[in-house]
């Protein structure tokens, strides 16, 4: 009898726990997701409210400055998994058992230590026409590549991918170290030994070990990169016009610039939709190469 109860007090005792938590995160995220999706099948006309069903949905599809912000989205995805992780990786393995290499993590983390919007003054300073950029390459004589890095698209969604990659690499290096550290040297002189040096041992010796960390670093890019809002308004307000806008910034603008806010709530929906399925896609792949 007090065999069978065991069980039953045990897991009576971990949802008294639990519930709390559960409670939060369906008071702060679960229901103001609910509210957002019924929000999102009204109209929104001065004062007035009309419900108008898929509507606000169908407009999304032939909507040519969210089908931009989409695009724009699907840059900043690549971009961040591209530079700011890759990046991050290199340094980290370039630098984990080298003299020099306390001094280069350094210079690489202290970006990290500043906010988004110390980023983007730092960034508008040195892109703008006259700034920083454009007068280093005048001195190197190479006026020629001198651009309005802020002002056409896509050349500003590239420029602010690059100011991204400068704060946000020193983060996912810190990780690679971490997991790096724990890699014991006996595999990595194991792996010397048997011939394997530069590329081919870090393709299969390092890569491997570093699997569980590289699994939080691209999730944690994935979701921050899906996102994006603060450097993107900081820079660029989303222009010219609404060129350089992601999801994120559309969202905002249709909802507290425009007061469109059945629109913008469907936009809410639609970025909330695509960073749940990338996550539980990216996740379930993950899961099931481990098994």
């Amino acid at each position: 009898m007090n065999n069978r109860a065991t069980p039953w007090a045990a897991r009576s005792w971990a949802a008294v726990f639990i519930a709390p938590a559960v409670a939060l995160v369906g008071a702060l995220l679960v229901l103001p997701f609910l509210f957002t999706v019924y929000r999102s099948f009204f109209s929104d006309d001065g004062l007035s409210r009309s419900w108008v069903g898929l509507d606000n949905y169908a407009t999304l599809v032939t909507d040519e400055s969210f089908l931009r912000s989409l695009l724009n989205t699907g840059i900043w995805t690549v971009g961040t998994l591209l530079l700011p992780v890759l990046l991050g990786l290199l340094i980290a393995v370039a630098t984990n058992s080298s003299g020099w290499g306390r001094f280069t993590r350094f210079a690489v983390v202290l970006p990290y230590a500043l906010s988004g919007s110390v980023t983007a003054i730092l960034w508008n300073f040195m892109l703008q026409t006259d700034g920083g950029v454009n007068a280093i390459l005048g001195l190197l004589g190479l006026s020629a590549l001198e651009q309005p890095w802020l002002l056409e698209w896509p050349t500003n969604t590239f420029a602010m991918i690059l100011a991204t990659t400068w704060q946000a690499t020193g983060a996912n290096m810190i990780l690679f170290l971490v997991g790096l550290q724990a890699i014991p040297t006996e595999t990595i002189e194991a792996g010397r030994l048997d011939g394997a040096g530069g590329f081919r041992l870090l393709r299969e010796v390092i890569l491997p070990q570093l699997k569980p960390i590289s699994i939080v670093v691209i999730g944690i890019s994935l979701v921050g990169s899906l996102k994006t809002f603060d450097i993107v308004w900081l820079l660029t307000r989303g222009g010219p016009g609404t060129a350089s806008e992601t999801l994120a910034l559309t969202m905002y603008r249709q909802t507290f610039t425009l007061s469109r806010y059945g629109y913008g709530a469907a936009v809410a929906v639609v970025l909330t939709v695509i960073v749940l399925a990338a996550s539980w896609i990216y996740l379930r792949r993950q899961l099931r190469s481990d098994d």
